[in-house]
């Protein structure tokens, strides 16, 4: 078991806390983060992009001129691919970017970034997180007091909509619940902070 200091929201020390070993402390397979990372932006991805054919162009209905003649190539259509205002070749149409990876996988990456987290000593675990007012700069008064000077991903046990809302003002700050984390997230964020709540409850579901 590897043991983290807890901490309060003045930045004090106020005991320790187990962590699992089967989460916190595998070796973290580089290969598995890669490939759910890709998939999540994969994702993301809207696929609305879109370009129009010579079929689908305006014009064309005529030949530009006379077959024989000229001296210059024989065209069918002013909305050939070849002319300004034509149509595009094998252009971009809508589609769908996702696809799946398999279960064993997702949860091999989710385990390996929190262990890579853990080996770079960026975990942070506070006792309690809560406001009794919507106020920005109560939230940046305990990132003061724990010294988070980089981005930080904040994981909650439950929603608290006082938190989010302290914390959605600053751009270096994010807030995701224990259901809601994801690799990406985790890697991208320089530090893991998670109240006592939230790390039990990280361990009962990816254990």
């Amino acid at each position: 078991m590897a043991k983290v200091d807890v901490y309060n929201m003045d930045g004090s020390v106020t005991g320790q806390m187990d962590l699992s070993d089967d989460i916190f402390g595998i070796e973290p397979n580089e290969s598995a983060i890669h490939a759910v990372v890709l998939n999540q932006l994969a994702n993301r991805r809207q696929g609305t992009h879109s370009a129009k054919t010579r079929g689908e162009v305006r014009g064309g209905g005529k030949r530009p001129y006379r077959q024989k003649g000229t001296g210059r190539a024989r065209h069918g259509s002013k909305r050939s691919a070849q002319f300004v205002g034509g149509g595009i070749i094998f252009g971009p149409k809508p589609r769908d970017y996702g696809y799946t990876i398999p279960k064993k996988v997702r949860r091999l990456a989710m385990k390996s970034a929190l262990s890579t987290k853990m080996i770079s000593q960026s975990i942070i675990v506070l006792d309690t997180l809560s406001f009794d007012e919507i106020k920005t700069s109560k939230m940046v008064g305990v990132l003061k007091a724990l010294k988070i000077d980089r981005p930080a991903l904040v994981v909650l046990s439950e929603k608290n909509l006082i938190v989010e809302k302290s914390a959605r003002n600053i751009p270096s700050v994010k807030t995701a619940l224990v259901n809601t984390i994801n690799v990406f997230d985790i890697m991208k964020y320089d530090r893991f902070v998670m109240t006592k709540e939230a790390a039990m409850k990280v361990q009962e579901v990816y254990v």
